[in-house]
């Protein structure tokens, strides 16, 4: 057996590399392979690694890590659609298992109360052992996968209540219902607790540290804060980073760095070595022990596999579901490790389970993971495939444009963010690389070289999500000409600028080239001013002017800042008048983005100032604005630039000049 530490990770990192494209061509799922090969050099393999203090650790990460990131990649515009299913799942999916496991242990192992009450929590509780699949194909934000998600934190949560007062009463001889009630009161404190300081605290961090492994290392101490104080008032650790990643979703964006780290380093590292564990665990060896085991296995694995059908058939049924979803929800909730595995060891621990029983559950933990794997890809594939041909057949149908977006920038400070913005404002499958253009003009070597610093920073922005950059640096007699001529040579929709700040009291608040822009072009032009990382916005905001409904650029703003709020996952809020509410409906709808909208009523046009005092510092102000000789124009808006001035001087600001003619 190996003990030496470096030999010991090398071998795991080999089983990582090089185990999915073995796997692979043997058509075995590599979340099962992963499994099997943690059979193979297990202890019960052929013995060329323990189950020593790393793997435990490692493992207990790695499913904790499976149950964050379900939560965080969920976007919460599909959850707040879909938890009332998800509940109603989870109660199915919990008492379906409970009832058949409660009467088949009882009359075919001819097991006490106690122990058929814990094998049916066995059968009752699952693990999202598969999820990583649903992940890799996208689908976490379907239907099925978003009810499956929901439904496993309810039938675990019953799970586990059941566990414990069954364990209680076996040591204590009776039941304590003060200690369920003092269970759901720390519970209560501790959602409180945790909803409340945990977003105040990473706004906080990200606001003062903009380092992605410093971002990345402090999400995780939250995580594992979560699950820790989960443990001290009686829960599973799952609970609590589940619970974490609900609280910090709206705070990591789907294409965030931060979201790129989270799966890199659990796809990577933590949840293969989890599942590597899970397999050194099964002593396939214990089937040749006699019919004893081989009769448990099945009945037990015959059992909980058939009544998570069910209930997932029954939740079809229900709410008209496909039967794609419903086989993607069985699979995802099919699968046993972490509660199953905790419930196999105090059972047996106290006395409660036969060695038969304990070595029948393993080997059911073996071939539930099984299905679970091969189950979940089989229909990942199909809703994958089903969603493709769809996006074909509608892929002209209703869509704006896609941006082609010339961003200007000079000052090393605020490039990076407004890159950012400018990418958050763009559709995922957008592939037209984005213009990045700095303007000189003249030779001063300092503000060349202040230029050249802000394209980097805005390039190593795009880069981290992927975006293709066109970098230009362009001189010319003005910042405005060269702005037009480049959005002329690239076929711009847009064009994406920082909001100027004033230098001095007779300065205005555009200030003159964006005065001298607005003349000169009729393109969509997007000033923007944000003190804190986009990504950690909570609230878009939007101002609409009377008749912006008419204006040539009207779908094309809004799609903008609704895919800013989808990518970013803020709530978006628009206040406009009531005609003009219903025509940005329809252009969302069209475009089919999901995202949570809310209207408030606007009386006049200058009304938006009392907003002062109820836009906060994690809101995102929107001001829609209007050429001289536009539809949309009116005497108002002349007064438009000293209102921003005078009341929204230390808010973060967007001011949109849509497309016009």
């Amino acid at each position: 057996m190996i003990s030496q530490p470096v030999a010991i990770f090398l071998l795991v990192l080999v089983i990582i590399l090089l185990g999915p494209v073995l796997f692979r061509r043997l058509k075995i799922p590599p979340i099962v392979g992963m499994i099997i090969a943690g059979m193979a050099v297990g202890p019960y393999g052929f013995g060329l690694l323990d189950r020593d203090a790393s793997f435990r650790i490692f493992g207990e990460v790695g499913i904790l890590y499976i149950m964050f990131q379900a939560a965080v990649e969920i976007d919460m515009f599909h959850l707040r659609q879909q938890y009332r299913k998800g509940i109603i799942f989870g109660l199915i999916s919990f008492l379906l298992p409970m009832v058949a496991g409660v009467f088949g242990a009882r009359y075919a192992f001819g097991a006490t109360w106690d122990t058929a009450l814990l094998i049916a929590s066995m059968y009752a509780s699952h693990t999202l052992v598969s999820y990583p699949v649903v992940s890799k194909f996208g689908l976490q934000n379907t239907r099925g996968a978003v009810i499956a998600v929901c439904g496993t934190i309810v039938a675990v949560m019953l799970a586990l209540l059941c566990l414990a007062g069954v364990v209680q009463t076996h040591i204590e001889g009776e039941f304590h219902g003060m200690s369920i009630i003092r269970l759901l009161l720390q519970m209560g404190i501790y959602c409180v607790a945790i909803g409340y300081s945990f977003p105040f605290a990473m706004r906080r961090f990200f606001k003062s540290n903009s380092e992605p492994v410093a971002q990345y290392i402090f999400v995780l101490a939250l995580v594992f804060v979560a699950s820790l104080f989960a443990q001290l008032i009686g829960l599973e650790a799952i609970l609590g980073a589940f619970y974490a990643g609900l609280i910090l979703n709206r705070l990591i964006p789907g294409r965030s760095p931060l979201m790129k780290n989270i799966r890199f380093v659990g796809d990577s590292i933590f949840i293969p070595y989890f599942l590597i564990g899970v397999g050194m665990l099964i002593n396939v060896g214990v089937i040749l022990k006699g019919w004893g085991v081989i009769w448990v296995a099945a009945n037990m694995s015959l059992v909980a596999l058939s009544t998570k059908w069910l209930a997932a058939y029954a939740t079809q049924k229900a709410f008209g579901l496909s039967s794609a979803e419903q086989t993607l929800m069985f699979g995802l909730t099919s699968g046993k490790a972490a509660a199953t595995i905790a419930a196999v060891m105090v059972g047996y621990k106290y006395g409660m389970l036969t060695e038969d029983m304990m070595n029948g559950a393993v080997v059911m933990i073996l071939i539930c993971c099984i299905v679970a794997s091969v189950v979940t890809e089989n229909a990942a594939k199909k809703i994958r495939i089903s969603l493709t041909q769809q996006d074909l057949e509608h892929e002209d149908v209703g869509q704006t444009e896609f941006a082609r977006q010339v961003v200007s920038v000079s000052n090393p400070v605020t490039a990076e963010g407004l890159m950012r913005m400018a990418l958050f404002m763009r559709n995922r499958l957008n592939k037209i690389p984005m213009t990045l253009l700095y303007v000189r003009t003249g030779d001063d070597t300092r503000a060349r070289a202040m230029g050249r610093t802000a394209m980097r920073g805005a390039i190593e922005a795009a880069e981290e999500m992927d975006v293709e950059v066109r970098s230009m640096e362009r001189f010319d007699i003005s910042v405005t000409s060269a702005l037009r001529n480049v959005a002329v040579e690239q076929e711009a929709t847009e064009i994406v600028i920082g909001l100027h700040r004033k230098a001095n009291i007779v300065d205005t608040f555009f200030g003159s080239l964006v005065e001298q822009l607005l003349e000169s072009t009729h393109r969509m032009v997007i000033m923007s001013r944000c003190f804190i990382p986009v990504d950690t916005v909570t609230r878009v905001i939007v101002v609409v002017p009377r008749k912006a409904e008419y204006e040539t650029g009207f779908h094309l703003w809004v799609t903008r800042l609704a895919m800013l709020a989808f990518n970013i996952e803020a709530r978006l809020t628009f206040i406009s008048y009531k005609e003009t509410e219903e025509f940005i409906r329809t252009a969302i709808a069209e475009d089919k983005i999901e995202v949570e909208v809310r209207f408030e009523l606007l009386d006049s046009y200058d009304d938006f100032i009392l907003l002062s005092g109820d836009v906060g510092d994690d809101d995102l102000l929107v001001v829609v604005g209007a050429r001289k000789g536009s539809i949309s124009y009116n005497s108002e808006q002349e007064s438009l630039p000293g209102f921003l001035s005078r009341y929204f001087s230390r808010h973060n600001l967007m001011v949109i000049y849509p497309k016009q003619f």
